[in-house]
């Protein structure tokens, strides 16, 4: 009897070890979904700018619409409309080298930035990367940084407590990392393509490679001035990939799919997209804005033409 109560009591304690273990795992699963996801999701619809749409694609996007000159406005506003911040998109082509800037300016003074250098010789390639998110509007304040000819990837962020970290790691990166380059890719695929898939670096807060699965939705009608068009809509699913991308429907905290809706043709242009920005953050919608002109001034300039 004491021998056989010793090993059940030492099989109990097996059990509950197991248990325990399992519980931690379980919980260190969804802590790194639900960051992975948001952050994904940050990197992925902040880039805001162009598109248009025959099998899915995992390889460097060749160039059809070569990047340029650009200035255009922003504006990021919850989802009952109401503008939290104003936005820059700047980008500047020498040769076949390109820097795509996109900054919002938060009405408490909290700031993003987003920077994007890429080549466009025969294939668009990403040089570097750089994300900033810092602010009350952001839950943590974050500043990842990627470097693709040496691998290197750096994340400076600040946890729960307020104390400030630093992740680095070097990774291989593939040749058709997309980070900061969705809305350029999409916009040079060719129509009718269902699906491309694009490897991203995201910050978990430990740097991780994961794939952005893009579906085409079809059409969806806007208007402008009173005169009908026609958008695409596409759907921007994340696909986690590992242990965690097999754990993260079961525990409930796969990352949510983001919206993307872009004018096709000849010359695609973003025109509005529905994400959260930061890790549990609330949806944001970031729409292409015109500027507005004070009344008084504009009275005075009619008045003027009305005399002459």
């Amino acid at each position: 009897m004491p021998i056989t109560l010793t090993r059940s009591v030492q099989q109990i304690t097996q059990t509950a070890t197991v248990i325990s273990a399992s519980k931690h795992c379980a919980i260190a699963w969804r802590r790194e979904v639900t960051v992975l996801g948001s952050r994904l999701l940050s990197i992925l619809l902040i880039s805001s700018c162009v598109l248009s749409g025959a099998a899915a694609s995992a390889s460097p996007v060749p160039v059809r619409y070569r990047a340029g000159l650009i200035h255009g406005f922003l504006v990021l506003s919850t989802m009952e409309g109401v503008p939290i911040a104003a936005g820059d998109l700047t980008q500047i082509a020498h040769g076949d080298q390109v820097t795509t800037q996109i900054s919002f300016r938060f009405k408490d003074g909290s700031r993003q930035e987003e920077t994007t250098v890429f080549s466009q010789r025969g294939n668009f390639h990403l040089i570097s990367y750089h994300m900033v998110q810092k602010g009350p509007s952001f839950k943590n304040a974050s500043d990842l940084s990627v470097t693709c000819a040496t691998g290197q990837v750096t994340v400076r962020y600040t946890d729960d407590d307020g104390k400030e970290k630093v992740a680095s790691q070097h990774l291989t990166l593939p040749p058709d990392l997309g980070n900061g380059l969705i809305p350029t890719l999409l916009a040079n695929i060719r129509a009718g393509t269902p699906q491309i898939e694009i490897p991203m670096v995201v910050a978990t807060p430990k740097p991780r490679l994961v794939k952005i699965v893009m579906n085409a939705q079809g059409t969806e009608p806007f208007s402008v001035a009173g005169f009908s068009r026609q958008a695409m809509h596409y759907v921007a699913k994340v696909d986690i990939g590992g242990v965690a991308g097999v754990v993260a429907p079961i525990v409930g905290k796969q990352p949510p799919d983001s919206q993307i809706w872009i004018l096709g043709g000849e010359a695609p242009v973003f025109l509005k997209s529905e994400a959260p920005s930061y890790v549990g953050g609330p949806l944001w919608r970031t729409e292409l804005v015109a500027p507005s002109w004070p009344q008084a001034a504009s009275d005075s300039k009619n008045a003027d033409a009305t005399k002459h």
